[in-house]
Formats: structure tokens, C-alpha cells, sequence
């Protein structure tokens, strides 16, 4: 496990340099000019070639980014070049809030996808497996805003059982904060669980289709085991993947569904900053969810062992 490791660490650090120039490249070639905004109405002629030396914007890109990649293997993502203030800070304040908030999103999926799913492939062709498939297409379709929004309507503002937006930190008060989220995560959700529902579907019917469930149901065995021991088991595998991809995806795409809720989140932080073309808090996001991408392909396959000790010796 440890050489499969130490292999994809080693695969992953030209994609995190590859990922770190596409984004610092792109971003320069954007409209506008971040300076502008910080220097204020006034934009003095000389507060403008100060903070252009000062934030070497005046350098070439490619020593642009040396310099600024010199910095991120040293620990030193920059400074915010609107508030002056740490990125690193930024992320370390804005990043758990929006770990919770995917956690959250994906508990509910797993609680619900994963068992429709199966119950969808055990009752193959039967009323119950057409309304698990019309669930997950309304899942996929329904836009988060336009859920979040219903029901801050109907459950904050009309049943006034849950608060309608804002953030309050677990070490704060833990049940508060969990009902603040509650609202969110359903939201995030929906479609997660659509998704895992429709795959672990698929998966289901294959498995339950193979050999070796056929050779179990005529020794005798229970259709539970069966379902739950034999094919459940192979099932995992894509739904692995499924599930680590999904994850990375929520820290990185949770921005609607924290702008409706007004969540001070990762979303929130990486949208203010291409707004204000705040150059360095824009790069430590991006590789911030590049690593957190590439952890959640490493575990991944480390759960894929787990779940499939016959791997080990691959």
C-alpha cells in the first residue's frame, strides 16, 4: 500500500504544476486590472507603480510565477491583494466551513442513494424501482438555487423550523450549527444522491447478474447475504470512485447553494476574489482543490484495497 501511495504522490506533482500555470495564465489574461481596484478612486499615477512593484506585476509571467511557486513550496501561498491578508488564513477560516456543509451533503446522499439503489436492482421491473428512477431524474434536474430558495420559503419562513441563512461554528454551538446547515446539505444533496442511486443501480444489476450470485442462490443461500454480502460488496467499486469524485466536486462547486444560504464558505471566497481579481487568493484556491482532488483519487484507491483485499498483491 505504501509503494501505490508513494506512486501516485510522485504522478501527482507534475499535474499540480501543470494545473498551478494553466490557472496562473489564464487568470492574467482576464479583463480589467486588479491594481485599478486597489489603488481607489483617486489612482494616483505613483500609489499604481507601487503596487505594481510592489506585487511585481511588472515582471514577465514566467517570473511571475517562479516567484510565486517559490513561495507555495515553502508554505507561502501570498497575500490577499485587497485585504492584505494571509491566503493561507483565508483558506484555513473559509474551508471548514464548507468541509462541513460537503460533509453534511454527502451523509444524506449515502443515506439515501446507496439503499435506492439497491433496492432499485433487487426489485428490477416493479413499481418501487420506477419511482427510485423518477426520484433520481427530478434529483438531477431540479437546480439548487431554485430548491434552496422553496425551502427557505416554506420550511424557514412559513413552518419557521429551521434558519433561513447564515453560519454558526460547530464549537460555537453544535446543534445550532447543524440546523443552520441542515437546510444546505439537503439542498447539495439531491443530486449527489441522484447520481449514487442511478450508479449503484447499474453496479447492482451487474453483480446480481454474475456467476458467482447465481452459484449462492442455489446452495441456498439468503437473498439478504446474497444482496448484502456477495453482490453489495463487488458493487463498491465504482461506487468508490463515484463517491471521492463527488466529494472533491462538492468543496469545489458548492457556490450557488452558499450564496443562497449566505454561507461564508470556499465557494463564496473563490467568487469574490475572480470578481476583484484578487490574483493570489484566485491561485491558493485553485491548488488548494487541486490537492484536495488528488487526496480524494488517493483514497480512492486505498479504499478500493479495503474493499477488495485481492488487490494487496496487485
Amino acid at each position: 500500500m505504501l509503494k501505490l501511495i508513494l506512486r501516485r504522490v510522485i504522478v501527482a506533482i507534475p499535474t499540480l504544476i501543470l494545473v498551478s500555470m494553466i490557472v496562473f495564465m489564464l487568470q492574467k489574461i482576464l479583463p480589467g486590472d486588479a491594481v485599478l481596484t486597489m489603488a481607489g478612486e483617486e489612482r494616483d499615477p505613483a500609489v499604481l507603480d507601487y503596487l505594481r512593484e510592489k506585487y511585481r506585476l511588472n515582471d514577465p509571467l514566467p517570473v511571475q510565477y517562479v516567484a510565486w511557486a517559490t513561495q507555495v513550496v515553502q508554505g507561502d501561498l501570498g497575500k490577499s491583494l485587497r485585504t492584505d491578508v494571509p491566503v493561507t488564513t483565508l483558506i484555513a477560516q473559509k474551508l471548514p466551513v464548507t468541509l462541513q456543509l460537503a460533509a453534511m451533503a454527502m451523509f444524506f446522499a449515502l443515506l439515501v442513494g446507496i439503499p435506492m439503489g439497491i433496492v432499485a436492482a433487487v426489485r428490477k421491473g416493479k413499481p418501487i424501482e420506477m419511482g427510485a428512477n423518477i426520484a433520481a431524474l427530478s434529483g438531477m434536474s431540479i437546480p439548487n438555487f431554485w430548491l434552496g430558495i422553496i425551502l427557505i420559503m416554506v420550511v424557514s419562513v412559513q413552518w419557521k423550523l429551521l434558519p433561513a441563512s447564515g453560519y454558526v461554528s460547530p464549537f460555537e454551538d453544535f446543534w445550532l450549527s447543524i440546523k443552520t446547515m441542515l437546510m444546505p446539505a439537503l439542498v447539495l444533496s439531491t443530486a449527489i444522491a441522484a447520481y449514487l442511486m442511478r450508479h449503484t443501480r447499474s453496479a447492482m444489476l451487474e453483480a446480481l447478474s454474475a456467476d458467482y450470485v447465481r452459484t449462492a442462490r442455489a446452495k441456498g443461500v439468503s437473498p439478504r447475504r446474497v444482496v448484502l454480502r456477495h453482490a453489495l460488496r463487488n458493487a463498491l467499486m465504482p461506487i468508490v470512485t463515484l463517491v471521492t469524485l463527488l466529494f472533491g466536486e462538492l468543496l469545489a462547486g458548492a457556490v450557488l447553494t452558499e450564496q443562497v444560504f449566505t454561507i461564508p464558505g470556499f465557494g463564496k471566497l473563490v467568487v469574490d476574489a475572480v470578481f476583484t481579481r484578487d490574483y493570489a487568493v484566485v491561485q491558493g484556491v485553485v491548488l488548494c482543490v487541486a490537492v484536495g482532488f488528488i487526496l480524494m483519487n488517493l483514497l480512492a484507491d486505498i479504499l478500493y484495497i479495503l474493499v477488495n483485499p485481492r488487490l494487496r498483491h496487485s
